[in-house]
């Protein structure tokens, strides 16, 4: 029993570093096509400057769309205050988006997190990971993701929704199966471990059409 909870933890424990290492590859491309927009700006005026010099509004008009809808591609749409949050979600979102799939987000972290970064990191990562999983099951125009974060009194809440096909999930021992295949499920033994040791709560509901996950976690 002793080896497989030590196999268990070691499978764990390689799960978080490549959870991690994944994130951070998302986040740093994610500043690198902001980097590179920013490196652009200059020639993006010049460029306007010429059209108005020769009086082309038309061909200013249409440029400006074109960078306002490739600065949306790049643009931190999350601001929450906690600059890890907005580093995941937004990594997430943009990595949602670019698979089809609409995400909406409200999310205010107003204090300082007594939650780890790693920690949470891993939390959100996994639950936007399944969702977007999940979405991909559908068709385009079906694929939506709902987050929400704030301050509870002295807890954090996190909710994500995500659509599904139409079916309800049912669960096998206790809990909802994962679709992802052999060696994914380990995503959600993380959640519930790291909610576990952090006295806080999860609840995980699945009603036709939709799965929701809900977690507290104490800050004090």
């Amino acid at each position: 029993m002793k080896l497989f909870s030590k196999w268990i933890d070691r499978r764990l424990a390689s799960y978080q570093r490549e959870l991690i290492e994944t994130h951070y590859r998302e986040v740093d491309n994610m500043y690198r096509q902001i980097r590179g927009w920013r490196h652009d700006y200059r020639n993006h005026i010049q460029t306007m400057k010429a059209y108005a010099a020769a009086g082309d509004w038309e061909a200013i008009r249409t440029y400006l769309d074109l960078l306002d809808k490739d600065l949306t591609t790049v643009d931190t749409v999350i601001k929450t205050g906690n600059a890890m949050t907005d580093a995941i979600l937004n990594s997430k979102i943009s990595l949602a988006r670019a698979r089809g799939i609409q995400v909406t987000a409200d999310a205010h972290i107003p204090v300082k997190l007594k939650t780890s970064e790693i920690d949470l990191c891993c939390i959100l990562g996994n639950l936007f990971d399944n969702a977007i999983d999940a979405s991909m099951q559908l068709p385009e125009a079906q694929r939506l993701i709902r987050v929400y974060m704030d301050m509870k009194n002295t807890q954090l809440y996190i909710s994500f929704t995500n659509f599904t096909a139409g079916k309800k999930l049912r669960k096998t021992g206790g809990i909802f199966p994962t679709t992802k295949g052999e060696g994914h499920g380990f995503g959600l033994v993380r959640i519930d471990a790291i909610v576990e040791r952090l006295d806080g709560y999860i609840s995980r509901n699945s009603e036709d059409g939709a799965f929701t996950t809900e977690i507290l976690l104490p800050q004090v």
